[in-house]
């Protein structure tokens, strides 16, 4: 029988199970739909119990479709800055996932920013104010749930260890906490000071652990025999980065997906500084590394979002368009909800610059596939300016990282190489390997290191980019500008 270890990467839109083996290899994997309401304008929302039904579902395939196993741990690695609120005795979810994708604290962070408050959250946090983080959207649950109970309040990892743990673990790893904006980074302590400014009691967090780390056994899990150990926790694109072997300062990853995560390892805590962030990357025996992060909010979800409004099939149709555009493509900005890292503007929007009646349906389609090596470059570059070591190896995951001519542009923005990776669940095999390490199946980094991977190197082109590059500046600088109107006067 193959010792394996179940990973469960819960993401945005599915959850994913994948079984790992000692050697790294993957076994099985299947995945389950999670579904997304938009209550109102900028509002995004997920149901707790159905997040934790697609994992089930997602389990249950995957050992189906597997060989024997004996299941030796399970691994979470999960989507960040997405926040729920249960009772803590009856397990009940008292209120909705609150995406990371979600505005609805716009208006409170707002009043917290003009308040002067920003300078000091982000020196304790190394995250800027603003509605992807989960401080204000914690307050915005708590408002709305019954008083006198014994609430439970956190990310993703905390939800999904209740629920593996049949309730009686309440814990979440250090990478996830370091993203809710009520984590002191240095001291690695729910922060009494950032918990009041946001109106948040400590009493209901998480317990913060070691991303690899003992997080309790399973109990009552349909289809998992009890007492398997849950043995990491780790955000998902903290786990892609530890899944790549990403361990010297300097090596970092793109990770494409709804939005895009840049990161890059540090080797130690630094303030950020130019609408980047910094962040605990994993935590292992009590020790964290650090690493510097750009958050895009939009980035390939605008591919299918184009290829239905040009009537084109598919998204492999939008981009075999593109790659015949002639010169002159228009600017587009997928501001669609606010622009993330580094720009930090929530109210831009989304927009097509530059049209005239000679633009042509590829030169849209061109526009649109290369704001996503735009978004990536404007992050790298910021990173680049305050890196106190030289960027090295860049990887790059997610389903779009596929597409040669998609991560070409990237290269040849960059003026870097990037690495394509052959594995497509990059974040459950880094989760796995943490748990790997809490197990004692990977004796330390190096073991880990050196664990196969199939990789392809894209060195970048001679094409110009300098024009392309203002037309993307100018789009940018024209989608903050604030709109307005002398209609009616």
């Amino acid at each position: 029988m193959i010792t394996a270890i179940l990973a469960i990467d819960q993401g945005t839109t599915n959850s994913k199970a994948v079984l790992v083996s000692a050697d790294g290899e993957i076994l099985a994997r299947s995945s389950s739909p999670v579904g997304i309401s938009h209550p109102k304008p900028g509002w995004v929302e997920q149901d707790p119990k159905r997040v934790w039904q697609s994992v089930l579902e997602a389990i249950g395939s995957c050992l189906a479709a597997a060989p024997k196993v004996a299941i030796a741990g399970i691994a979470i690695s999960d989507q960040r800055e997405s926040v729920t609120i249960w009772d803590g005795e009856t397990g009940e979810p008292l209120g909705p996932v609150v995406s990371w994708q979600c505005r609805r604290s716009a208006p409170v962070c707002a009043e917290l920013n003009a308040a002067g408050h920003s300078g000091r959250v982000e020196a304790l946090t190394g995250l800027p104010i603003d509605p992807m983080f989960p401080g204000p959207k914690m307050k915005w649950l708590l408002d709305r749930a019954p008083s006198g109970r014994p609430l439970r309040l956190g990310t993703i990892d905390s939800w999904l260890i209740h629920c593996f743990t049949g309730g009686k673990v309440h814990a979440c790893d250090a990478s996830n906490a370091a993203r809710s904006q009520l984590l002191d980074l240095n001291g690695k302590v729910w922060s009494d000071e950032l918990c009041d400014l946001f109106g948040v009691s400590k009493a209901f967090l998480p317990e913060v652990r070691d991303s690899a780390s003992h997080f309790g056994e399973t109990l009552g899990v349909p289809g998992l025999a009890d007492g398997v150990p849950i043995a990491a926790a780790i955000g998902d694109s903290h786990a892609a980065l530890f899944g790549h072997g990403a361990f010297a300062p300097g090596d970092g990853k793109v990770t494409f997906g709804t939005g895009s995560s840049i990161m890059t390892t540090l080797p130690y805590f630094i303030a950020p500084q130019n609408g980047i962030t910094t962040t605990i990357a994993w935590s292992l025996a009590g020790k964290p590394t650090y690493a510097f992060e750009g958050n895009i909010l939009v980035s390939a979800a605008s591919l299918p979002w184009m290829a239905n409004i040009l009537g084109l099939p598919d998204v492999q149709a939008l981009i075999d368009l593109a790659e015949t555009a002639e010169p002159q493509v228009p600017g587009f900005v997928p501001a669609f909800v606010g622009l993330g890292a580094p720009h930090w503007q929530a109210d831009a929007r989304a927009l097509f610059s530059g049209i005239t009646f000679n633009t042509t349906r590829a030169q849209m389609a061109r526009a649109v596939t290369d704001s996503i090596a735009f978004q990536v470059h404007d992050v790298f570059r910021a990173m680049a300016s305050q890196s106190p070591t030289p960027l090295g190896r860049l990887f790059v995951d997610g389903g779009p990282s596929k597409n040669a001519f998609l991560m070409q542009c990237v290269a040849d923005m960059l003026a870097h190489p990037v690495i394509q990776c052959d594995a497509a669940e990059a974040s459950a095999l880094g989760a796995a390997y943490l748990a790997g390490l809490t197990l004692g199946l990977w004796p330390d980094l190096e073991a880990i290191r050196a664990l196969p991977r199939k990789t392809a190197v894209l060195k970048p082109g001679s094409s110009d980019t300098a024009t392309r590059l203002a037309t993307w500046q100018d789009a940018i600088f024209r989608s903050t500008v604030p709109v307005t109107s002398s209609m009616g006067e």
